[in-house]
């Protein structure tokens, strides 16, 4: 698939590692829609950085862990793109869930956003991605292969992504390619420090940590490698080897 010209929805595209796809898409020639939950002003940004590389955007606000909000964004991407060729399921948050004191709540909630959303998401845009052999990438993490204590939620619903990614490319196939991308440490949480920071790029085989550019070509490569289907490719330099 080449992107130039392909119309695509991002999800939980107003901030960090969404924000840095759907403007890779955009650079590439894709007309995205952004969506975001609570960043409105973040959104309208990533919108104004894809409209000045010349391609379209449109900001579509949805809370993605009410299932009905999963139609109606799909609904609004078709009217305003008249048609879907990319669906990038990016939204999701990483709450500090120790398994102690993690709640039913906080549970339901990680599942809700993280692994229903693109389940539900991906129901919707189905038929339309078919009608134009488009492709789904959904956001895996590296916590899919890994036990990270104090993430115990978080990491079984990105596992959870990753056997959804399987799933849907055997039940879209051959009209609709899906893949999933697993970053690693490319773009650390706001609250951590130089010490975490050099901590893990010690520890991670290719002695760096990762760019959210380093997650925008593993996405484009496998939006544009049109014999490749469900497949999730890790981009951590190389920690998941480490044992």
């Amino acid at each position: 698939m080449q992107l130039r010209g392909r119309a695509a929805l991002v999800t939980g595209a107003g901030r960090r590692l969404g924000r840095a796809i759907a403007v890779g898409l955009g650079a590439r020639g894709a007309d995205v829609v952004v969506h975001h939950h609570a960043s409105e002003r973040e959104a309208r940004e990533t919108a104004a950085i894809i409209e000045r590389g010349g391609a379209r955007a449109h900001v579509a606000r949805a809370d993605l862990r009410d299932p009905d909000a999963a139609p109606r964004l799909v609904a609004e991407a078709l009217e305003v793109l008249g048609g879907l060729d990319v669906l990038v399921n990016s939204a999701a948050e990483m709450p500090r869930t120790p398994f102690g004191t993690t709640t039913a709540a906080e549970w339901d909630e990680t599942f809700a956003l993280t692994l229903r959303a693109p389940f539900l998401l991906s129901q919707a845009a189905a038929p339309h991605l078919a009608a134009r052999e488009g492709a789904i990438v959904n956001l895996a993490d590296l916590a899919a292969f890994e036990t990270w204590p104090d993430y115990v939620p978080h990491g079984i619903a990105k596992a959870g992504v990753v056997q959804l990614t399987r799933a849907l490319a055997r039940v879209l196939a051959p009209r609709v390619r899906v893949n999933a991308v697993a970053p690693g440490a490319v773009l650390l949480p706001d609250a951590w420090g130089e010490g975490e920071a050099e901590r893990l790029a010690a520890t991670t085989p290719l002695g760096r940590i990762g760019t959210p550019d380093d997650v925008v070509r593993a996405v484009c490569f496998l939006l544009e490698s049109d014999y490749v289907t469900g497949e999730t490719l890790i981009v951590d330099g190389g920690r998941h080897v480490r044992r």
